[in-house]
């Protein structure tokens, strides 16, 4: 019995004036604790149909839909995380994280300080949670981001090329770090990136989009390929190469590139 539909793109098109950004009709479902990859060029409408489910643009046509109820606005349950470092230099990595919940009048001090342990350990950060932020580096800067979104309570997360000022030691950590807190804490993943390598490596599924105004044009289902453990060794292995090789001709081929 296949899952539940979670997230619902229906007839989406998206147009600022007279620039058509998504082109009609958008329709794509992505399942609970799924991973999926926005991958295309630059420009594309990728992000523009990211931050439609945040709730930060509403589409010219069509509805999204979360767990059968129409997107109108942003919510605590989609949290966004942004390529840009989004700490306060203020407080420290704990005060950080916990500020996600600053508005959870739902939570008493009890439950914010359990939450605030859990995502500390979950990140890897617990032993610098006195730190400043200027204190560490930038992995670690977008692993306070990652976690501050997971404890305020988001059940999807949207990330809008978060590893892209990384070099890439510390790309290569996150993506591993990020794959294994999505499965540990079961949360349903929009990541959005032009990086064939990164979105193989992270994906359940990756939706290949076509120049502006986005299309898809391509629909890879990676988990069938890779499964769900995502490792260095995995990265280095032939059915990687084959898999990434496949996803780079779709990508060439959206960019107007035969070969």
């Amino acid at each position: 019995m296949a899952p539940a539909p979670y997230l619902v793109f229906d007839g989406i098109a998206k147009y600022f004036g007279d620039l058509e950004v998504v082109a009609p009709t958008f329709d794509l479902t992505v399942r609970r604790n799924e991973f999926v990859v926005f991958l295309g060029p630059s420009g594309s409408g990728k992000t523009t149909l990211m931050r439609m489910v945040g709730g930060l643009e509403t589409p010219s046509t069509g509805e999204i839909r979360l767990d059968g109820q129409p997107i109108r606005e942003p919510d605590r349950d989609r949290g966004m995380v942004f390529q840009s470092y989004s700490s306060f230099p203020w407080l420290t990595v704990a005060e950080n994280v916990a500020y996600g919940m600053k508005y959870r009048l739902d939570m008493t001090p009890e439950r914010k300080a359990t939450r605030l342990a859990h995502y500390l350990q979950l990140v890897g950060l617990s032993d610098f949670a006195d730190a400043y932020p200027n204190k560490v580096s930038g992995g670690m800067r977008q692993r306070i981001a990652i976690a501050r979104t997971l404890a305020a309570g988001s059940d999807v997360l949207l990330m809008d090329e978060p590893f892209g000022a990384l070099d890439a030691q510390r790309r290569e950590d996150l993506q591993i770090e990020l794959r294994r807190i999505q499965q540990q804490d079961a949360k349903t993943i929009i990541f959005v990136t032009h990086d064939v390598d990164e979105a193989v490596f992270l994906a359940d599924r990756i939706i290949v989009f076509s120049k502006r105004p986005a299309r898809m044009l391509e629909e890879v289902d990676i988990a069938a390929a890779l499964g769900p453990d995502r490792t260095l060794e995995l990265r280095d292995s032939e059915r990687f190469f084959r898999l990434r090789t496949e996803v780079l001709k779709f990508v060439r081929a959206a960019a107007g590139h035969d070969n």
